[in-house]
């Protein structure tokens, strides 16, 4: 396992770019492997440098945020992106979401806001607000009628199908060690598997996935209250 998440910056403010480098690279755990200024750059480093997480602004030249992000997730799945963005309207999020983005953190968020995101999709938490996943799951499975996906058993063990429905209910992974009676690390290990079955990069994007594949249902991201701790 690698001891660094690496880093890719894309915005086209070099100033902004320069306060997230010192920000990151204060960081031990983080190491900033590349910077690009707008869309089309992005996509060129990606495929060079397949960084473990691309932050991303939206509103750039030759190439926005949204449609960069769906051909960054064409040539690496396996990294993830979190948007940074001046809006939250639900249908402009949802859009960034659909396009394969781990999460968002507004542009006034706080450094250690964004480090702390960086952290959590490295290690298959959340980081968006349950409602938002909630829309996104149900926009996802109305989208997904008629698609064909593997069964169950041929995709995931049966303990990483417990572990990828508990992680629909919005559980933490203390939250999922714990009703499993499972170690913290076993819990990681086991998301990261499935992340790497899945071929995604994030929590949302299995989620997502999942939905589409009939391997979860809307049901299952309901039953919190039922399942206990």
């Amino acid at each position: 396992m690698k001891s660094k998440t690496t880093v890719l910056i894309v915005d086209d403010h070099p100033l902004l770019r320069e306060a997230l480098r010192q920000v990151f690279s204060n960081q031990k755990d983080m190491d900033v492997v590349g910077e690009a200024g707008d869309g089309e750059e992005a996509i060129t480093l990606v495929s060079q440098l397949k960084p473990d997480i691309v932050v991303i602004d939206i509103m750039m030249p030759k190439l926005d945020g949204i449609e960069a992000s769906k051909q960054i997730k064409k040539i690496a799945p396996n990294t993830a992106i979190l948007i940074l963005t001046a809006y939250d309207d639900d249908n402009y999020v949802l859009g960034l979401l659909e396009a394969g983005a781990a999460g968002y953190l507004l542009k006034s968020a706080r450094g250690q806001d964004l480090v702390e995101a960086i952290r959590a999709i490295q290690t298959g938490e959340s980081v968006l607000h349950p409602k938002i996943i909630e829309k996104l799951l149900k926009r996802a499975v109305s989208k997904s009628a008629g698609i064909e996906g593997p069964k169950a058993s041929e995709l995931l063990s049966d303990r990483e199908m417990e572990i990828l429905k508990l992680l629909a209910t919005g559980r933490s992974n203390k939250q999922i060690a714990e009703k499993l009676c499972l170690s913290l690390r076993t819990v990681k290990a086991h998301i990261s598997n499935i992340f790497a079955k899945m071929n995604v990069a994030s929590r949302s994007e299995a989620l997502v996935e999942a939905l589409k594949l009939g391997l979860v249902t809307l049901r299952d991201t309901e039953q919190e209250e039922n399942l206990g701790s």
